[in-house]
C-alpha cells in the first residue's frame, strides 16, 4: 500500500529531494528578493496601464486590442504571483504549510501558463490580418471572449493540477530538485507543453517574417508603392524580431531547465540557475509591454493623456494636416495597399 506524506512539512520534501533549504538571510537570497520586487513592481505598473490605455480609448475596442488587454492582465498576475513568491522565499519557505506552498506555486504556473498561451492567441491572429491584409481581425467579439476565457481555463487547469494529485507526496522517489513537492513527471509535462507552445510561436512569426519581405521585394517593383505602406512593413520586421529575440531569450532556458529536472538529469546543476531563469522568464511581462502597446502610435498617446491628464491639452485643429491624412487615406486603398499597425 502506497504511504504519503500529508502530515510533513516542506523542509521535509526539501531535505529529500537535495534543495538546500536555508533558516537565515544570505547574500544571495537577498539580491534575488530584491531584484524579483524590483521586476514585479514594473511589471504591475506597465501592464496597468495597458489595460487602463484600452479601456478607456475606444478605438482599442478591438479583437486584438481585447487580446492585448488580456496578455497585460496575464503579465499582471504573474506580477502579483511573483510578488507573493518573493515574499515568501528565503527562510520564509521553511515555514510554510503545504497548502501555502502549493498556492504560491499555482499562482506562478497559473500566470505563466496564461501569459504563453495569449502570446500564441495574439500570434495567430497577427499571422490571419497580416496575410489578409487587414488592419483588424474579423472576428466577433463574442468569439474573442469565449478565447480568453479558453485562455485561463487552460492556465487553471495547469496550474491547479500538480494541487490536485499531480504531486510527489505519496512518491518521494519522483520528487524534483527544482520543486521539491511536485512531480517530475509533471516538470516534463509542463515543459514540453511549453516548448510546443514556443515551436508553434516561432513557425507562425517566421512565416509573417517571410511573407512580409518577399511582398516587399515584389511590390518595390511598381511605381504605385507608396512609401507609408514600405515604412509599415519594415515596422513589421522590426517587431516580428523584437518578439521573437525577446520570447526565446526569457522564456527557452527556464523551460530547458525545467525539463532537465523533469527527466531526472544527475550532472545538471538545476538549482544554481533556477530563481535566475525564473526572473528572466518575468522581465518578460515588462518587455510584452513593451513590444505589443508602446509601439502603437495610438496607444502612446493615450499613455501620454492618463500619465499627464491635468496638464494634457489635444492637439490644435489643423486643416493641413487633416487634409495631408485624409489624401494619404485614399492613395493606400487605390494603390491596393490598406495601412496595418506596425505592432503584432
Amino acid at each position: 500500500m502506497t504511504h504519503c506524506y500529508y502530515n510533513e512539512t516542506v523542509e521535509f520534501f526539501y531535505n529529500k529531494s537535495g534543495k538546500e533549504l536555508c533558516h537565515h538571510w544570505r547574500a544571495k537570497d537577498v539580491l534575488v528578493v530584491v531584484l524579483g520586487l524590483t521586476v514585479s513592481i514594473i511589471v504591475l505598473l506597465t501592464n496597468l496601464l495597458v489595460i487602463t490605455a484600452i479601456v478607456i480609448n475606444k478605438r482599442f475596442h478591438y479583437p486584438i486590442y481585447y487580446l492585448l488587454g488580456n496578455l497585460a492582465a496575464a503579465d499582471l498576475f504573474a506580477g502579483i504571483a511573483y510578488m507573493f513568491l518573493m515574499f515568501h522565499t528565503g527562510p520564509r519557505t521553511a515555514e510554510l504549510s503545504l497548502k501555502t506552498w502549493f498556492i504560491r506555486q499555482s499562482l506562478l504556473d497559473t500566470s505563466l501558463t496564461a501569459s504563453v498561451v495569449n502570446l500564441l492567441a495574439i500570434a495567430v491572429e497577427r499571422h490571419q490580418t497580416v496575410f489578409t491584409m487587414q488592419l483588424h481581425s474579423t472576428m466577433s467579439n463574442q468569439r474573442v471572449m469565449i478565447l480568453i476565457c479558453c485562455i485561463w481555463v487552460t492556465a487553471l487547469l495547469l496550474g491547479l493540477i500538480p494541487s490536485y494529485g499531480w504531486h510527489c507526496l505519496c512518491d518521494l522517489d519522483n520528487c524534483s530538485k527544482m520543486a521539491p513537492l511536485y512531480s517530475r513527471s509533471y516538470l516534463t509535462f509542463w515543459a514540453l507543453s511549453n516548448l510546443f507552445i514556443f515551436l508553434v510561436m516561432v513557425v507562425v512569426y517566421t512565416h509573417i517574417f517571410v511573407y512580409v519581405k518577399r511582398k516587399m521585394a515584389r511590390m518595390s517593383k511598381h511605381t504605385s508603392f507608396h512609401p507609408r505602406y514600405k515604412e509599415t512593413m519594415i515596422n513589421l520586421i522590426k517587431t516580428v524580431i523584437i518578439i521573437l529575440s525577446a520570447f526565446v531569450i526569457c522564456w527557452t532556458p527556464g523551460q530547458v531547465v525545467l525539463l532537465l529536472d523533469g527527466l531526472g538529469c544527475k550532472s545538471c546543476n538545476v538549482l544554481a540557475v533556477e530563481k535566475y531563469f525564473l526572473l528572466l522568464a518575468e522581465i518578460n511581462s515588462v518587455i510584452n509591454a513593451i513590444v505589443y502597446s508602446y509601439r502603437d502610435n495610438e496607444m502612446r498617446s493615450t499613455f501620454r493623456r492618463i500619465l499627464c491628464f491635468p496638464c494634457y491639452r489635444p492637439p490644435k485643429y489643423s486643416p493641413a494636416s487633416v487634409k495631408s491624412s485624409n489624401t494619404e487615406q485614399r492613395i493606400l486603398p487605390q494603390n491596393g495597399h490598406p495601412s496595418m499597425d506596425s505592432s503584432l
